[in-house]
């Protein structure tokens, strides 16, 4: 599935009035250093001025993902002299950038994620961290067409089922919806909920996985309890209204689980789109953050105190209790219950839909992107890297901006005889 998110940039960058470099990662949603590349080209001078910023805002952060040996096998593909190199390799995601070129000694870092020791990692390590919730903005998009849509119009039918769960990816940080899958066969929960399971995932078999939590360790065989998921990752990107009419409550299975972070995704953002309840297997608080933009949840109709829980199997088996009241429910309680619970996903729907809230995230961004692009042109020490590989040059560095005529010409002479 294409999906043009440089138009999205290009507006964000419209928005700081081009005074930023942008970096994205091409193809989205890719985290390789190799495929970080710059939103628009700009002439030496500016690449030498201007802040650079980095939008990892797409993905969660992972600071050690990128190694010193990574940085610099990618740019030796570049062909860069050897000064260069040895530079790059120090800094990170900006060795792969024009960034090391320029003033400023810190680059911008974009991110999607809050109470976060990963962006914590960046800000150690000469970055200035910018928060926005980029999968706002993208929901918006993906899902515009619910907003229209004559098919999600619900009305609770006792064939419908009480849950739909979507379970693909289980790798990585999402290796908890293993665990999550066993808990509800163990629970007798399969024959209420409209969802699959894909055994599985990036060509590996789900009993061959190694669990970083080995309390998601599982022992049943999933796939003889769960239909098989054939979706591939594309799938997050769109909504199946037959899905949602067939379903009463979404159980959102989040990129992250067993982590302390923020970092609310489409998923979690699909069933507001279309005007469906919920519940959130996501970190603690989440359904906190959710309510910080304006969004209702479904206390103390839904038993909600399992997103304070930090135990993240405790967490889960809290949500597969709520599930099991709910799905027990008489025929009457069930039909009232669904129908006050639909009246406050249609205030969010309203919510989603709304010039407001649109606006109040790219108002967020653009307070958030200003006052640190204003905070690296104030605090132009001025190439920290340059001085260690030759202070002489490095020193004009630091007064290119206030440089004219001559002067530029001359350190761009300079650059030339070096091969930089």
């Amino acid at each position: 599935m294409s999906v043009p998110l440089d138009r999205l940039y290009n507006h964000i960058d419209s928005l700081c009035d081009h005074d930023v470099i942008i970096y994205r990662f091409f193809p989205h949603g890719s985290k390789k250093l190799s495929d970080l590349k710059m939103l628009q080209s700009w002439n030496w001078f500016e690449y030498m001025t201007r802040p650079l910023a980095i939008f990892h805002d797409q993905e969660p952060l992972d600071y050690d993902l990128y190694s010193q040996q990574e940085v610099l096998a990618t740019i030796e593909c570049y062909g860069l002299p050897a000064v260069m190199q040895d530079i790059a390799k120090h800094t990170h995601l900006r060795g792969v950038t024009s960034g090391i070129l320029g003033v400023c000694d810190k680059s911008i870092i974009v991110h999607s994620e809050q109470n976060s020791s990963e962006i914590q990692k960046y800000e150690h390590n000469d970055f200035v961290g910018v928060y926005w919730w980029s999968h706002a903005a993208i929901a918006r998009d993906w899902f515009r067409y619910a907003e229209h849509d004559p098919n999600l119009t619900f009305r609770h039918n006792r064939s419908h089922k009480d849950f739909l769960i979507y379970n693909r990816a289980w790798q990585g940080t999402r290796e908890y919806r293993l665990k999550f899958a066993e808990l509800l066969v163990q629970a007798d929960l399969i024959k209420d909920c409209n969802t699959k399971f894909s055994a599985t995932d990036n060509q590996q078999y789900y009993s061959q996985h190694q669990f970083v939590n080995p309390q998601f360790q599982v022992s049943t065989a999933l796939e003889n309890y769960i239909p098989t998921n054939n979706h591939d990752a594309s799938a997050s990107a769109d909504y199946d209204s037959n899905d949602y009419q067939t379903s009463n409550i979404e159980v959102v299975l989040e990129t992250l689980f067993d982590d302390t972070r923020w970092h609310l995704t489409e998923k979690s953002l699909r069933p507001i789109a279309v005007g469906k309840p919920f519940l959130l297997m996501s970190t603690p608080g989440s359904l906190k953050y959710l309510r910080s933009y304006g969004f209702e949840t479904f206390a103390p109709l839904i038993d909600e105190s399992y997103d304070s829980i930090v135990d993240p199997v405790d967490r889960m088996q809290a949500v597969i209790k709520e599930m099991q009241r709910i799905s027990q429910l008489g025929a009457s309680a069930k039909t009232a219950l669904y129908q006050e619970l639909n009246n406050i996903a249609a205030r969010n729907k309203q919510r989603f839909f709304s010039r407001a809230w649109q606006d109040q995230i790219f108002a967020e961004l653009k307070t958030n992107l200003e006052e640190k692009i204003n905070y690296l042109n104030n605090n132009c020490v001025g190439a920290k890297f340059w001085k260690q590989a030759n202070p002489e040059p490095a020193q004009r560095l630091v007064g290119i901006k206030t440089a004219v005529g001559n002067e530029i010409e001359q350190f761009s002479q300079w650059m030339k005889s070096k091969g930089l």
